[in-house]
This record gives C-alpha cells, sequence and structure tokens, in this order.
C-alpha cells in the first residue's frame, strides 16, 4: 500500500510517498481502508518536532480519517469489515490504510460523505467538547469565535449557532468574514483594520462576551480577553500564529472570568465514554444538517505536502482534505 512517511523531522517538502507492507490489526483495533483524511495544522508540526507528542521514525502523520473497516483485531466488537466508520489514528491518516483502535472509531451515516467524516472529528470534535463541556455554553449568550474563518472557527460558528449562541466571528479579512456569515456568524470584527477590543466593546454595549474561542494566540489573545464579560470562559484552543501569548493574570480576576484549557486528545483517552457520546450527537447533526463542513480544497496523496504547505502558510480557509484512489469522488 501507499503511505506519505517523515523520515526525518523537517518542512512539508521532506515528506515521501512509498510503498509500504499492508497491515495487519493488533488487539482491539481496526483496519480501516481509506478513503479520505483531514489536514491539520498540528500536522504540521508534528513533522518538524513541533508538538507535544513525537512519534519514532519513521511514521506516516494525520490524525482523522474516514473510510471503510478492512479487518478487525481480536476483541473487536460492534464493527465488521465493510462498514462506513470515521476514526482518529492520531497518526498514520495519509496513507491507503490505517490502523485505529476500535474505542477511536465512530460509525459514518450512509448519507454523509467520506470527505464530510473526515472532517468532522479534530474541528468539529475539539469544539464540540471546548463548547459544551469546557464553557458549558447557554442559549443566549455571546460566543466570540478568533481566527473564525478557518475549519476549528467555522465549527466554532456553526455549533455555536446550534447551540443558541449569539457568534459574533473575527478574522483578517472582509473575503474571510463573508465565509463566516455565510456559515451563520451575527456579527463581524475585521481584526487587521479595526480595534478588536473596542469593536467587542460596541457589539455587546460594554458588556463583553461570555465565551471566547480562541485557536489563534498571538496578539489578539489580550484584547479579546479584556473584551470579557463578567463569569466569561476564555477557551484556550490553540496556537496557529505561532506565539503563545503571554496573559495578565490581574485579567481573569477583575473580570471574574475563567481562562479555560482545550486538550481534546486527552479528554478521548480519559474520558472515552463522554467522547463516543459527544461524537454520536455530532455524527447525529452532520446527517441532518445542521453542521455541514466546508471543504475548500482536496489534493491527492501524492499531493499531501502541498496541502500541508498551504495549511502552514495560512492559506487555507475550512478544512482540506487528502483523498486515495478510494476516495477520488469525495463520496
Amino acid at each position: 500500500m501507499k503511505a506519505v512517511l517523515c523520515r526525518q523531522y523537517g518542512p512539508p517538502e521532506s515528506l515521501a510517498v512509498e510503498d509500504i507492507p499492508s497491515l495487519e490489526p493488533a488487539e482491539g483495533e481496526v483496519i480501516i481502508s481509506v478513503h479520505s483524511c483531514a489536514a491539520n495544522f498540528p500536522d504540521t508540526l508534528i513533522i518538524e518536532g513541533k508538538y507535544q507528542f513525537k512519534r519514532a521514525f519513521p511514521f506516516v502523520p494525520g490524525g482523522e480519517v474516514a473510510g471503510t473497516i478492512k479487518s478487525v483485531g481480536k476483541g473487536v466488537e460492534g464493527f465488521a469489515p465493510g462498514d462506513r466508520v470515521i476514526g482518529i489514528p492520531g497518526w498514520g491518516g495519509f496513507a491507503e490504510e490505517t490502523p485505529v483502535s476500535a474505542r477511536k472509531v465512530v460509525r459514518l451515516p450512509d448519507p454523509v460523505s467520506m470527505d464530510a467524516g473526515a472532517a468532522l472529528v479534530i474541528t468539529y470534535g475539539t469544539t464540540h467538547y471546548a463548547l459544551e463541556d469546557r464553557a458549558r455554553l447557554q442559549p443566549g449568550e455571546t460566543l466570540l469565535a478568533l481566527g473564525a474563518a478557518g475549519g476549528t472557527g467555522l465549527a466554532a460558528i456553526e455549533l455555536g449557532k446550534v447551540m443558541g449562541a449569539h457568534v459574533i466571528a473575527a478574522a483578517s479579512t472582509d473575503e474571510k468574514l463573508e465565509v463566516c456569515r455565510q456559515h451563520g456568524a451575527d456579527e463581524t470584527i475585521n481584526y487587521s483594520q479595526d480595534s478588536l477590543r473596542e469593536r467587542i466593546r460596541e457589539l455587546t454595549d460594554g458588556r463583553g462576551v461570555d465565551v471566547v474561542y480562541d485557536p489563534v494566540g498571538g496578539e489578539y489573545s489580550e484584547p479579546a480577553l479584556r473584551g470579557m464579560a463578567w463569569n466569561g470562559r476564555y477557551l484556550v484552543i490553540g496556537f496557529t500564529a505561532g506565539e503563545i501569548p503571554r496573559l495578565p493574570l490581574n485579567l481573569p480576576l477583575l473580570k471574574g472570568c475563567a481562562i479555560v484549557g482545550v486538550f481534546y486528545g486527552a479528554f478521548q483517552e480519559k474520558e472515552p465514554a463522554r467522547f463516543r457520546e459527544l461524537m454520536g450527537e455530532l455524527t447525529d447533526w452532520l446527517a441532518e444538517g445542521r453542521i455541514k463542513p466546508r471543504i475548500t480544497a482536496r489534493y491527492p496523496l501524492e499531493e499531501t505536502a502541498r496541502a500541508l504547505i498551504d495549511l502552514k502558510e495560512r492559506r487555507a480557509t475550512g478544512k482540506l482534505i487528502v483523498y486515495t484512489g478510494l476516495g477520488r469522488d469525495g463520496g
């Protein structure tokens, strides 16, 4: 089978597509024949050795896939060859086959495309967990999404609306903000032109926002924190800007707000039952059309490096999908 291999840390250009032996499942695993694998910002960090977890060389990057089960290992119940599934391998997704723990596999409803299934877990899964469990977002509250035109930002807009929130989307261009409005944003802020803090004040009549969803970090984190309402919750999702902000801790004290970390990978491991419960809710919403992942580009497996370059250079809005021969049509 073909797989994208990382043999040493380096930029996406250092990855190579190679033929490797077909896989057999270990106990508790399934082998998924991959149709689609979503590219995510952590993939760009993993291959350069900048992520919190390291993998022995050589390894195959790619953290979320959709496909059909090829084979099941000893002790696996509830899945059979041919089942349409979403898998969260963490590694191994940019390949024609990948092994996944059965605990991290969920069924993909028949009406849903493989591309949409692959685009669901890391962006929507992280965001769903963040808003529902970590922030406990309530109907009528105001949610501010930073980096709102990216994959996680658009997920925050859609899920915020499904959960009954008033959503303010912040992004760096008017074109990106138009995409945010198409996905349901009630208000928008162009933070490359306007003062983020002042616009938050204007749009909330001075009250501030109840929840900040921040996958970006960098220079906009502090003004967003200053725009929090009393009892607000600031969700730390990631740092796509590259800079981990140093926030003044007197602000949570004065505002009575909380800074809340969101580590979706650890959540999957520590609370597997709750993880599957939330994923069940997400796949239902996906099948019902209440959420619609925005897939803006598809790349054949041989062009995985180009997908990761586009992510790294922040040229993408929505999700990027890498497909194998099985997923050529996205279905």
